[in-house]
Order: C-alpha cells, then structure tokens, then sequence
C-alpha cells in the first residue's frame, strides 16, 4: 500500500466518518482521502518523536494500514485523528524500546500524577518554547530541545506545539486525563528551558 505521491481527490470537506463508510462500501478513493488528509501531520509528529526519517516511514505505513484493517470495528461518528496519532505514538514507543533499549517506566505515562509541585509553579522570564518556535532560524534547536525530554513527555509536547492539538484532544489521544496532559506540559517547559540554553550556548562555541 502506498500512501505518498496521492493526487487531490474530491473529498477535501468530507467528514473522517462519511469516508471511512464509503471505504466499508469498498471506495479505495476515499481512503486515499484519509491518508491525504493526515499523512504530513502524521509524518511530521513521527520523525521529530525519533529523530529519524526512514523510522518515521515505516510507522507511517503501519498506522494507515492499521487504520484500514480496523475501520470495520471503529467507532467513525467522531474525527479518527485522535486515534490515528495514538496508534502512532505507540508504534513509536514499541521502536524506542526494540531499538534503543529505552526502559518502560520512562515512556508509561502514570495518570494519577497530575499535581504540580509548588516549584514547577513559579514563574519563569525566560523565553518560553513556543516564543522561540517564532524565529525560524531557531527551529532546529528547539527540535534539539525537544528530542532530549523523557518520551512521555515528548509526546504532549510534540502534540501541543508541532500538531496543534488541544488539551482534550492530547487527552483523549493518548487516553489520559486532561489533568495530567497538562501538569506533563508544563513540567516539560523548564527541561526545554535548560536544553535550549545548553544548546544555545554549544552552538555560540562552535
């Protein structure tokens, strides 16, 4: 199954449930549709979680043949993004732990941490991440950044930034509470603080 190099298909307005019927009802164009729909989004998630862009194809690949093997048994009324991008994270976790031999505890997400520390709570005037996503030339730094969190914290904020998920859709992606979607939210905002200074000044050596 090939899911790059699709043609535009007259189904741009259609919702994720009328084309996941008319693929039951054996349209192959609507599920062309689907994968035109999410593909970029999907890719772009998938490659800054690894780091890697030939890993990022393969998982591609397996969610949307995932997604075409399931849609028999899904529930379509809603919009299918939130469980595409779970799909995705898992398989993304499943290479983090056959490749790099990353322990579980560091990727599980624990559901009933969703309280800040009266440290975590203090103001910081330091740039935030999203003020530095602003400047393009810094871009690639803040994707360093980012790619040094524990995954489990990766993932809110991949979804947050890079994919412009809401906190309830973080949510019901990665099926958590909203709570703890964003106590790891803001819990990850100072590690990128630290990381971006730490790679800010590498780059001002070199």
């Amino acid at each position: 199954m090939q899911i790059q190099g699709r043609t535009k298909k007259p189904f741009g307005e259609i919702t994720d449930g009328s084309l996941a019927q008319q693929i039951l009802d054996g349209n192959e164009e609507a599920f062309e549709t689907l994968v035109e729909r999410y593909s970029s989004s999907l890719f772009n998630f998938i490659c800054r979680f690894l780091n890697n862009a030939d890993d990022a194809s393969d998982i591609l690949q397996h969610v949307f043949t995932q997604l075409y093997l399931s849609l028999p048994t899904l529930h379509t009324e809603a919009p299918l993004k939130p469980w595409l991008f779970r799909v995705a994270h898992n398989r993304c976790l499943d290479e983090l732990r056959k490749k790099r031999g990353i322990p579980f505890s560091t990727l599980v997400i624990d559901c009933g941490d969703e309280e800040l520390s009266p440290l975590e709570t203090i103001p910081d005037t330091n740039p935030l991440p999203e003020e530095v996503a602003e400047h393009h030339d810094l871009q690639r730094v803040l994707q360093g950044a980012i790619a040094t969190l524990p995954p489990k914290f990766r993932v809110v904020v991949l979804l947050r930034y890079t994919s412009q998920f809401s906190f309830s859709e973080i949510a019901n992606a990665l099926q958590i509470p909203e709570a703890t979607a964003k106590t790891y939210f803001q819990r990850a905002k100072p590690l990128l603080r630290i990381a971006l200074k730490d790679l800010h000044s590498t780059l001002a050596v070199n």
